[in-house]
């Protein structure tokens, strides 16, 4: 039978499953946990007690039944110990990536665009007309043969070079970024959770390259007294620790990895939520807590200046609103010619997805 045929609408058709609901609230947990499963269920029992998010016909225990068959956790049969497995981990990622950035449209493997002209990365709207080494598939065929029956009429009709539009295109360019964490003691001082902000922020980012920028890098350092490089499969398990704030160990730990990377468009993006204090001198700490210290400053100063040298802008995230750091984060942006912006924990995904997308040359303070 030919036509469209129409039935009542049932909404219940496109509620979520009882898994579907209860893993949304699981990922989060996770994320809030650090991936600690043994804790993350207790608080969804906590929070099924609280809001009855099961019933009778689904449960927590058929929840737990199904992220097992579903290969979400394993459990260890000497001990017992169940942990989260990979899939959960990019499960989280990509929680992450809606939650911050929304629902992306898929597009064409590529990068980021340029003003300047390329071979054919991405159509634009803009012609000219045809020069010696353009390639057939640049011709705009539909405005060539206008102009080919424009200048030489219908009856006698042929196309000649000076006939041949081109279809301009966006050249896109690769990029390597270097997100640098700040997991020092105060990222959950008084009584505010500012690592988890950043976490989802890193997942999301790392989700976002992956899947819409596959040809870009992406590292992540994380800083206290000192740095290291972690994993993106890491990111769900960060946790802060008993530290300073060793931002000199982080920008050349950073530095570090960009010059080994052959990209010629390079940047890094720093969340932090407060200054410099500490300073590694040989095989001695150096740390000053108290008010901007010109030692440890001037150390800064000096990679802001070498990365701007480098052509490596540094795009400055500070979730913390306190006036006296406006001065030494302006300080810092000038010397190294990059960004900054003073971020709200709500809004720090917001801001770090329009930098990375847009590439635009603007600093807000």
């Amino acid at each position: 039978m030919l036509g469209y045929q129409f039935k009542k609408f049932d909404a219940s058709a496109d509620e979520p499953s009882g898994f579907d609901k209860l893993m949304k609230i699981f990922t989060q947990l996770l994320t809030y946990t650090s991936g600690d499963f043994n804790e993350a269920m207790q608080w969804l029992n906590e929070l099924d007690k609280e809001y009855k998010l099961t019933d009778d016909n689904y449960g927590i225990g058929d929840f737990l039944e199904d992220l097992k068959n579903k290969g979400y956790i394993s459990e260890n049969p000497q001990n017992g110990e169940i942990k989260i497995t990979a899939k959960t981990e990019q499960t989280i990622r990509k929680s992450s990536l809606e939650e911050i950035f929304g629902k992306l449209k898929k597009t064409k493997q590529g990068n980021h665009t340029t003003f300047k002209p390329g071979g054919a990365d991405e159509i634009n709207t803009d012609t000219r007309p045809y020069q010696f080494g353009d390639t057939m598939e640049q011709i705009d065929f539909t405005s060539s043969i206008r102009n080919a029956q424009i200048n030489h009429g219908i009856d006698s009709f042929r196309m000649q070079e000076d006939d041949l539009e081109i279809r301009e295109a966006d050249f896109k360019s690769q990029t390597s970024t270097v997100l640098m964490i700040d997991i020092s003691h105060s990222m959950i001082l008084y009584g505010e959770d500012r690592i988890t902000p950043a976490k989802k922020v890193a997942m999301a980012l790392s989700e976002l390259i992956k899947t819409k920028y596959p040809k870009d890098t992406l590292d992540i350092v994380v800083f206290g007294n000192d740095a290291w490089p972690i994993e993106v499969k890491d990111l769900p398990y960060l946790q802060v620790g008993p530290y300073h704030t060793n931002t000199v160990a982080g920008l050349e730990l950073a530095m570090d990895i960009l010059r080994r990377r052959r990209n010629p468009n390079k940047q890094i993006f720093m969340i932090t939520d407060g200054k410099p204090t500490c300073l590694k001198v040989g095989k001695q700490y150096y740390k000053n807590s108290f008010g901007i210290d010109r030692k440890i400053l001037t150390r800064c100063m000096s990679l802001a200046t070498q990365c701007k040298k480098l052509k490596i802008p540094i795009t400055t995230f500070m979730i913390a609103s306190d006036p006296y750091l406006q001065k030494f984060v302006q300080e810092f942006t000038e010397t190294n010619n990059g960004k900054a912006f003073f971020a709200s924990l709500d809004k720090l995904g917001a801001f770090i997805f329009k930098d990375f997308e847009s590439g635009k040359r603007k600093t807000v303070f």
